[in-house]
């Protein structure tokens, strides 16, 4: 069973419970909604997922599903979006939206399974980052306010001779500073600290 889920947005019932018996038929969890907006009125919580949807459906199509799931989500819930009226504007315009890929009715069911493997690939990857993201986050909250000082001067690259002199302590009280903070973000070089303030900015 995969770790994310799969949530498809499609008015043809038909064509939505094929799609999620293909889906669960490849051990992937997925569930259906009948419009955009039956999706976002019972909006899952998941973190990470991927989307699957129609584009011309009744109230809001797949144009504004993408659009608004872009706008709340971001990466982290990559759309595929089918459609048996597919034209080069439109799919053009949807890919530039950020869309992972665009299929046409009728579509090739391996096609399908492959782009969603492909989404759920990259999801364990996005997964991974915000984990390390909240857990510095988490471990930037136990340092003193003069630690963050000496953090925020490391992660942009001032020495220890720069930093004592702007703090109007000595650079030996620095060298303190510096192993309590590398110890407190459980970083084992400069490099890696460098990357983790990076990556909270």
């Amino acid at each position: 069973m995969s770790l994310h889920s799969v949530f498809i947005v499609d008015d043809d019932a038909a064509v939505r419970d094929s799609l999620l018996m293909l889906l669960r038929g490849e051990g992937i969890r997925a569930r259906g909604f009948a419009s955009g907006v039956d999706f976002f009125s019972h909006l899952p919580e998941d973190a990470t997922a991927c989307v699957i949807t129609d584009v011309r459906m009744p109230d809001m199509d797949g144009d504004e599903v993408v659009r608004r799931l872009s706008q709340m989500r971001g990466n982290a819930w990559p759309v595929i979006v089918i459609t048996g009226h597919a034209d080069v504007p439109m799919a053009v315009q949807m890919m530039k939206a950020g869309v992972v890929d665009f299929i046409e009715k009728p579509f090739d069911p391996r096609r399908l399974i492959e782009t969603v493997r492909g989404c759920l690939a990259r999801l364990n990857d996005v997964g991974h980052e915000q984990a390390c993201r909240a857990a510095a986050e988490l471990r930037l909250t136990r340092l003193t306010p003069r630690e963050r000082q000496v953090f925020d001067a490391l992660i942009l690259g001032h020495s220890n001779k720069a930093i004592a002199l702007n703090l109007d302590i000595s650079p030996r009280t620095v060298e303190v500073f510096r192993a309590k903070v590398m110890t407190k973000m459980e970083a084992d070089s400069l490099s890696a600290l460098v990357r983790m303030g990076l990556a909270l900015t």
